[in-house]
């Protein structure tokens, strides 16, 4: 079933790492509901009718919506698509906005997965970071979502920053699995142009990890979550067996979704669209009901390019029945002899139809994907 991605720009902060679209909070929010509604109205045949098992308010900060405000876009999607009874419906929320009161509203909302974005336990990394909260609040805003009665919580995480050791990212993997969470996003530290990292790095005032220390640091998280009871289903998500994200597999497993939002993108399997990075020229666009997206094709090497970059990156991997299927014998050729080069170096494990990457090979995938994409002419 497919899947409904809202985009929520605005931030009371900008951290030092983050290169998604977004802007400093708004006082007054309803022109941008009032378009994220009618957006919605828009687009309501864009997955031609398919079921939404997933809808997803990403950012941004989401959790700076009031219950008032959720309520009307979730109110709305199920106006206008077919939203399952079981589906699951994420939100994003910064520590620093977590408190009883407002857990107990987006639970009313209609809110059932929780993704809080601890980021460290390391005040000093979360000072590098330009994060809001500081460890301590961290930890009271995952105490008070639990107490609020949300099961289904996943906190992100990042790991590789500039001074950091495998000790100090050793107490943070303990400290999150500490509590009962079900699942954890890590992310290695990419530093992107134009963020604020990027600029410090381009001025020569910070040094990326090495890759020996980076490579140390993911196996960490590999044990630690395996010890723990975590299934490494994708090579920056760990979830408990019932509690992966139902969303993002979706996205890795090539299925269809709406993106709604400045900067979301749609993808229904034969052509990609994006909307425009800009929230005044989005509102205004979409009250006068003029076009804010644009649109791409996909011929079908991108497509076989995209579905092996996203389906490398899980447990479940290359189904070669698939490839043979959608991509015919050419690629299939083309990656069963590229893998068999992969398989003799011990980065790739083939088991019946399915090509998987090995532990080794996760820590190189980037460069292992990008040798399977064909070029387009």
């Amino acid at each position: 079933m497919a899947g409904i991605y809202v985009h929520i720009p605005y931030c009371r902060k900008i951290c030092s790492y983050c290169d998604f679209y977004r802007v400093i909070d708004a006082a007054d929010k309803s022109p941008f509901i009032e378009a994220i509604l009618a957006e919605a109205s828009s687009r309501k045949n864009y997955l031609e009718g398919e079921g939404v098992s997933t809808i997803y308010f990403g950012g941004g900060t989401p959790s700076l919506l009031s219950q008032k405000e959720l309520m009307q876009i979730i109110s709305c999607l199920r106006e206008f698509y077919e939203i399952s009874a079981e589906s699951e419906i994420t939100m994003e929320l910064n520590p620093d906005d977590v408190n009883a009161a407002y857990m107990k509203e987006i639970g009313e909302a209609g809110i059932n997965r929780i993704s809080l974005g601890i980021q460290s336990w390391n005040d000093h990394d979360l000072k590098f970071l330009n994060r809001r909260h500081d460890a301590a609040r961290a930890e009271k805003a995952l105490c008070e979502t639990f107490d609020a009665g949300f099961d289904n919580v996943t906190i992100d995480l990042i790991y590789g920053l500039p001074g950091s050791s495998s000790e100090k990212w050793e107490k943070s993997l303990d400290k999150s699995l500490s509590f009962k969470i079900k699942h954890i996003s890590a992310y290695h530290l990419t530093i992107e142009e134009g963020t604020i990292l990027g600029k410090m790095k381009k001025q020569g005032q910070l040094t990326e990890i090495d890759e020996e220390e980076s490579n140390n640091q993911f196996n960490l998280l590999i044990d630690k979550t395996s010890d723990a009871g975590f299934i490494h289903y994708e090579i920056s998500n760990f979830g408990k067996e019932g509690y992966f994200s139902r969303h993002n597999t979706n996205y890795w497993k090539q299925v269809p979704y709406v993106g709604l939002g400045p900067s979301a993108h749609s993808f229904n399997r034969y052509s990609r669209q994006w909307n425009i990075k800009d929230v005044r020229r989005y509102i205004s666009a979409v009250k006068k009901n003029k076009p804010f997206s644009e649109k791409e094709e996909l011929g079908i090497k991108t497509r076989f390019n995209e579905y092996i970059m996203t389906s490398l990156r899980t447990m479940w991997g290359v189904d070669l029945g698939y490839v043979e299927e959608k991509f015919e014998k050419e690629g299939y050729d083309y990656v069963v002899n590229l893998a068999a080069k992969f398989i003799s170096y011990g980065l790739m494990h083939q088991s019946g139809k399915s090509l998987t990457l090995t532990t080794q090979g996760k820590m190189i995938s980037d460069n292992i994907i990008s040798e399977f994409m064909m070029t387009e002419r």
